[in-house]
């Protein structure tokens, strides 16, 4: 071949879509051979510019995808045994591993997503009777039982009667009112298992509400002028049965759950930094996310550079759907700036413009890099104060605002503008993800879905009043959730939203004890909640026990509930981050450090830390990291500020955020993970690593204990 065949093949094995050159039957014409301009599977290559010293490529790209497997993630060596199979897209990977994904009919490349032209089959010898054997420079034991045979796909036949819009617009729309219609969503078999299910259900699909005062029993003629009374909140769990279309070896069991559909738009950054690996592994990420959508969900996909554009219309996941998304996705190529705002703006006119409504929508934005459009000076600096400027009016949430769509934003790398990213997700009622580590992506993208898939409350608002006549809110303590204070003192309300199945919330609750002259208990508080049931479409009332505390006229030793201790300490925690945070946006990281240690000692000595609460040690180790994260400036400024900022957007909302290099729920910061969104980050890591044995398993942090899950 050539020597434009040799620079396309070096840039393919180190696992870097690029332009292939063309082959020809011929060998006479190999040095005429010509860049292709197109993948088969219609995936845009990123260029790749060698420069004077070789081809520049980071520490991350140096590994050759023909040394390793991408699939089982094993050495490929000569004479190990194994046989090699090398696609037409110059990727390797051991046959046995690519002829598994090809039986369950996978026919593109794991690594660059470009649809495969030839497939490789298993043999039981080494002959084929039909096809021919694909031999490469990679050698293998003379006893390998299995050969390398190649299967050529036929054409792709048109189809007449095929009604999907095309995947290329000449221009877009002025309104996005193009939606796919939401359509009948279940077809009768898998709806009648799901109502089944759904009935069977009976009283777990109700939320429960406990309460807890911080001592069961205050001496009847004192008074107390700040009690903390906790409310706990827990949503239903997902009914779940098995999914008879899941039977794929090797990988978790998936469940068959009746769920509310999601209309969810991707607003992904394609500006030039994002070129190379970054790329790749956006495109990845999007793959599983597709791949996991259902057909009664909806997606649609906005990619901004330096400026924005909708690759497709809001539509459903079905085979055509997502035949039309992957190909989308896989033709995107990094280039221009960043216009976060831009982006952003088309992705709320699609929610916005929309004819129908699935019961559950959301964005996520996911950048590696600042706006260079909207929140820059006239001399290039950055004010952060216009931060708000990036996301439309239209989004920002509030008591006035028809429009509630949250955002949920991951800060990509070490160079994206977290506190922007952070204000976006903290503006609309979304969580913010730092994504330090590329591979780790698809993990977060998953943890996030595995929620969204998962919703079964919608519109959820707590009600708190004052049983006693003599008692009085004093403050309600419910992080980013919207609070208010009503009738003097004796009404209260919390704005929760929506709640994943087995999603948990907790709200600390100030009130004053007056005194008893006689009374052996003192009525204080009743909660209720309303909701809407997403599945049902209908409105759920519900209503706690009153809450009483003893009175009697002497108390002995009493004991502060660990419930309410524990929730304190997740608070007090948190106000640090905050904190600690403004002390090192001005410079201050010794102060800032000082602040995290401080707390650090009061979470030892809290009740909860002595009892060795799980979700203590999880605050003093998070804590620690953050201080390790402020060593210098330059550490701060490239992941401290990124991680704290996903640390107080984990804490405010009560919600898991994927932070630093993991989503692993064996990490002590993972205390707010779902049994969806762990399945589906079980999911993705199976898919990564192609082998359940070496799979990692990802549970809660009270999951692998023996101290039991914190209420």
């Amino acid at each position: 071949m050539g020597s434009k065949w040799r620079k396309a093949k070096l840039a393919l094995g180190l696992n870097l879509c690029t332009y292939v050159p063309s082959i020809h039957d011929d060998d006479d014409n190999d040095d005429k051979g010509s860049l292709s301009s197109k993948h088969s599977g219609g995936a845009l290559p990123s260029p790749v510019t060698p420069g004077s010293h070789g081809l520049k490529l980071s520490k991350s790209l140096s590994r050759s995808s023909k040394k390793t497997c991408s699939i089982c993630l094993a050495t490929m060596k000569r004479g190990d045994g194994q046989a090699i199979f090398t696609a037409e897209c110059s990727h390797s990977f051991h046959f046995q591993c690519i002829a598994s994904n090809a039986k369950h009919g996978n026919l593109l490349c794991p690594i660059c997503r470009a649809k495969w032209k030839e497939i490789p089959l298993q043999c039981p010898s080494v002959n084929p009777p039909s096809g021919r054997a694909r031999i490469n420079d990679v050698d293998w034991a003379q006893d390998n039982a299995l050969a390398t045979v190649i299967r050529r796909l036929p054409p792709p036949r048109s189809n007449p009667n095929r009604n999907a819009a095309p995947f290329r617009q000449a221009s877009e729309p002025a309104t996005f009112d193009d939606d796919e219609s939401l359509g009948h969503q279940l077809d009768s078999a898998q709806k009648s298992m799901s109502d089944k299910n759904y009935r069977d259900s009976g009283e777990g699909r109700a939320i429960k509400i406990k309460t807890y005062p911080e001592i069961p029993a205050v001496p009847r003629f004192n008074s107390s002028a700040n009690f903390t009374v906790l409310v706990h909140l827990n949503a239903p769990t997902s009914v779940s049965g098995p999914n008879p279309s899941s039977s794929q070896p090797g990988l978790p069991h998936v469940t068959q759950t009746p769920r509310a559909p999601v209309d969810l738009v991707t607003v992904l950054d394609i500006s030039g930094s994002m070129a190379g690996t970054k790329l790749a592994l956006l495109k990845r990420a999007m793959v599983f996310v597709i791949q996991n959508l259902g057909p009664n969900d909806r997606l649609s996909v906005i990619a901004f550079s330096s400026t924005a554009r909708r690759l497709f219309p809001l539509r459903r996941m079905s085979e055509m759907g997502r035949q039309q998304a992957l190909q989308g996705v896989n033709s995107l190529a990094a280039n221009g700036g960043t216009n976060i705002a831009e982006g952003l703006r088309k992705g709320a006119k699609i929610m916005e413009d929309r004819r129908e409504k699935n019961a559950v929508a959301s964005i996520i934005l996911l950048s590696d890099g600042q706006d260079t459009y909207t929140i820059s000076n006239s001399d290039g600096s950055r004010n952060q104060h216009n931060t708000r400027l990036l996301l439309p009016l239209s989004m920002h949430s509030g008591e006035d605002s028809s429009f509630k769509i949250p955002v949920h934003t991951f800060g990509f790398g070490t160079d994206h503008d977290a506190l922007s990213m952070h204000s976006i997700s903290e503006i609309s009622g979304g969580t913010f993800s730092f994504i330090e580590t590329e591979s780790v992506i698809q993990d977060a993208f998953a943890q996030c879905i595995g929620g969204l898939l998962s919703v079964v409350v919608k519109e959820l608002q707590l009600s708190i009043e004052c049983v006693h006549p003599e008692v009085h809110l004093r403050s309600l303590r419910t992080g980013s959730y919207p609070n208010r204070i009503l009738s003097s003192g004796r009404k209260g309300s919390v704005d929760v939203g929506d709640l994943y199945a087995d999603e948990e919330r907790d709200f600390l609750i100030s009130v004053n004890v007056p005194t008893e002259l006689s009374n052996p208990e003192t009525s204080l508080l009743k909660v209720s909640c309303v909701y809407k049931d997403p599945l049902a479409k209908e409105m759920v009332n519900l209503g706690s026990e009153v809450l009483r505390i003893e009175r009697p006229k002497v108390v002995g030793e009493t004991r502060v509930s660990i419930e309410v201790d524990r929730q304190q300490n997740r608070l007090r925690a948190a106000e640090a981050m905050a904190e600690a945070r403004a002390a090192a946006e001005k410079g201050n990281l010794a102060g800032a450090t000082s602040i995290l240690e401080k707390c650090r000692k009061a979470l030892l000595e809290s009740v909860s830390s002595k009892a060795h609460d799980r979700l203590c040690l999880a605050l003093d180790a998070e804590l620690k990291e953050m201080q390790e994260r402020m060593a210098s400036q330059h550490v701060y400024n490239t992941s401290g500020r990124a991680y704290i900022l996903s640390g107080m957007s984990s804490h405010s909302w009560q919600r898991a955020t994927a932070r630093g290099d993991s989503t692993d729920g064996s990490s002590l910061v993972q205390a707010y993970q779902t049994p969806s969104m762990v399945e589906m980050v079980t999911t993705s890591q199976a898919t990564l690593l192609g082998s359940p044995s070496s799979r990692r398993l990802v549970r809660p942090v009270w999951a692998s204990g023996s101290l039991p899950k914190p209420r």
